[in-house]
C-alpha cells in the first residue's frame, strides 16, 4: 500500500468510525462518561476534512501519520485525544520515510504505538482500556510479517476485536470505570472497541481495493 492508497485508507476508517457514533456512546453510558462516541465522531470528522482536502500531500506513510494522529490530538478532546493521537503520532515518528505499509511495517507501527501508549499512561494489557486491543493486534502482526498486507489486517483485527470483547471480564484500572469496580464486568471498553474498529476498517479496505 502506497502513501496514496494509505491516505485513501485511513479516509475509509474515518467514515466507518464517524458511523459508529451510536454504538461507542452506548457503551461509553455504561462505564464511562458517556461522551467516547462523540470525541470519537470529532476527531475522525476532523481527520475526514484533512485528509481531503485538496492541499493534503503527505511526503510518506510516516508523514501521513503524523499529521493524522496530530490532527486527532487536537480535535479529539479528552484522554481519548491524548491516546488515539500518540498511537498516530508515534508511528508516523518511527515510519519517517516509509512509502509502502506492508505487513512487516503495520507489525511495526502497532508495536511502537504501543510503547508510546504505555510511556504516555501506563496502561498494560489487562487494565480494560484500549490497550487491551492493541496488545492483542501487536502480538497478531508480529506472526504475520510474511503474509499479505491484507490477510495480515484481516488477523489483527480478528485479534484485536477479541482482544476488546476479553475486556469485559475485566475489572477496569484506568478512567471512569475505575470507580465501578466490579460493575464494570459485562462490558466491552469502548476505547478497546475503537482501537479494535480502526483495525477492522482497515482491513475491510484492503480487501475491497
Amino acid at each position: 500500500m502506497n502513501t496514496t492508497q494509505f491516505t485513501a485508507c485511513l479516509q475509509h476508517v474515518a467514515q466507518g468510525m464517524i458511523a459508529s457514533e451510536p454504538r461507542l456512546t452506548a457503551l461509553d453510558q455504561v462505564i464511562g462518561d458517556g461522551d467516547h462516541g462523540i470525541g470519537i465522531k470529532r476527531g475522525f470528522t476532523a481527520l475526514q476534512t484533512l485528509l481531503s482536502a485538496p492541499e493534503f500531500s503527505p511526503a510518506d506513510i510516516g508523514d501521513c501519520l503524523l499529521q493524522s494522529g496530530t490532527r486527532l490530538m487536537t480535535s479529539m478532546g479528552g484522554a481519548s485525544g491524548a491516546i488515539f493521537g500518540t498511537l498516530f503520532r508515534a508511528g508516523g515518528k518511527g515510519l519517517a520515510g516509509r512509502r509502502e505499509l506492508d505487513a512487516a511495517t503495520l507489525a511495526e507501527w502497532l508495536e511502537i504505538g504501543m510503547q508510546a501508549i504505555h510511556q504516555r499512561g501506563g496502561a498494560e494489557p489487562g487494565d480494560k482500556t484500549m490497550m487491551d486491543a492493541l496488545a492483542a493486534a501487536a502480538t497478531r502482526a508480529r506472526s504475520d510479517t510474511a503474509l499479505p498486507l491484507s490477510e495480515a489486517l484481516a488477523n489483527c483485527a480478528q485479534a484485536a476485536m477479541a482482544g476488546a470483547e476479553g475486556t469485559s471480564t475485566m475489572v477496569a484500572r484506568f478512567g471512569r470505570a475505575k470507580n465501578l469496580g466490579e460493575r464494570a464486568i459485562g462490558h466491552c471498553d469502548p476505547g478497546a472497541v475503537s482501537m479494535a474498529l480502526i483495525l477492522q476498517f482497515m482491513a475491510e479496505f484492503t480487501h475491497s481495493s
